[in-house]
């Protein structure tokens, strides 16, 4: 029966790449494949009969270095070693070496994450548009707060809806202290360190007895916590700031559209609070107020071209793939739909995140 399955598979992958193939050719398609990891192709969403391409690119989810797994499209996973960032960095690899690719539409839905992840993303982009010359167009769907908004400062051009959640510009450090449960269970640690603040961050420590040591190390700890948290925040405004100026400042070489300055007390809302599209927009936030459609229509006018059709880099299905899935010998994974995505956070790990995931 085996047998009977491969042979199959093996006929419908001998069908079927060399259709892809010829798709690819008939398309004119220059960008290339990711080596590495899963292979990438192109799809196109919406044909346009056009020579021209906006390369449509989904952040769906919290942000990670982890594995995609549940953070990309269901047709667009990866296998576990691929990383939401590393697939990100490809999609956007594939779009500079597309000659027919004129710009890429970013649609953010997330309410932030990791923030490493955030900046690799965020520098990527920055790169990405220096290097290739095309710009990059935000679409916010109903969540794109923190580190979502991370990656869409150094955009040339955001897009949110009025209802939009975005803002929440921030930094945030999740741990506990579980000594009283471990006192009442009875259990003791006992900690051999090599330094007097190499378990800083530990949930170990009895609070409630701490001798004038111990409270001038805590406090020394959390200064440096502190210290990290408010040089990560620095970067956060930092991105903000040079990326709306330098955005504004490409838009008006390149073409008549200003979009909206930074207010001169945007700090000031710059204190984890979240925004509605509408006051982002007010506050310099975001570049205009409209839906997909309309990022689509601005991403047009800043490439230069009449008309596109709208692609995406999805993780391409051959033999390979078919064989990693029967490989698989993990039990099957039940999850509970809560109507979210809740996130866990890693303790001592920096976020940025919005206010109602931090926990």
């Amino acid at each position: 029966m085996t047998a009977i399955i491969l042979a199959c598979l093996l006929v419908i992958t001998l069908v079927f790449n060399p259709l892809h193939f010829a798709r690819m050719l008939l398309r004119g398609s220059t960008a290339p494949t990711r080596t590495a990891g899963p292979r990438l192709e192109e799809s196109i969403v919406e044909d346009n009969d056009s020579q021209n391409k906006i390369a449509v690119i989904e952040v769906e989810g919290v942000i990670t270095s982890s594995s995609v797994d549940e953070m990309v499209p269901r047709q667009s996973r990866a296998v576990p070693a691929y990383s939401m960032v590393e697939y990100f960095k490809d999609q956007l690899k594939m779009a500079a070496q597309d000659d027919r690719v004129k710009a890429v539409l970013l649609k953010v839905n997330s309410p932030g994450g990791e923030v490493l992840a955030a900046d690799e993303i965020s520098s990527a982009i920055s790169k990405f548009q220096k290097d290739s010359g095309k710009p990059v167009i935000v679409s916010m769907a109903s969540l794109a707060a923190s580190g979502g908004y991370y990656i869409a400062a150094p955009c040339r051009w955001i897009v949110a809806n009025e209802l939009t959640i975005t803002g929440s510009i921030g930094v945030i450090m999740h741990t506990y202290n579980y000594r009283g449960l471990m006192n009442i269970v009875g259990l003791r640690p006992l900690v051999y360190k090599s330094g007097r603040y190499k378990d800083m961050l530990s949930g170990e420590k009895d609070l409630d007895k701490l001798s004038p040591q111990e409270k001038e190390d805590m406090q020394a700890e959390e200064k440096m916590v502190k210290d990290l948290i408010n040089e990560t925040f620095a970067k956060f405004k930092s991105v903000v700031s040079e990326g709306r100026q330098q955005a504004s400042k490409k838009n008006q070489q390149n073409t008549d559209l200003k979009g909206q300055e930074l207010d001169k007390n945007w700090t000031d809302y710059a204190d984890g609070r979240i925004l509605s599209g509408k006051e982002a927009y007010e506050l310099g936030f975001v570049d205009e107020l409209g839906n997909f459609d309309a990022a689509v229509k601005r991403a047009r006018k800043l490439a230069k071209i009449e008309s596109a059709n709208l692609v995406q880099y999805q993780q391409a299905f051959d033999l390979s793939t078919i064989f990693r899935l029967l490989g698989k010998s993990e039990p099957p994974k039940i999850k509970i739909d809560i109507g979210a995505d809740v996130p866990k956070l890693k303790a001592g790990q920096l976020y940025f995140l919005a206010p109602t995931f931090a926990h």
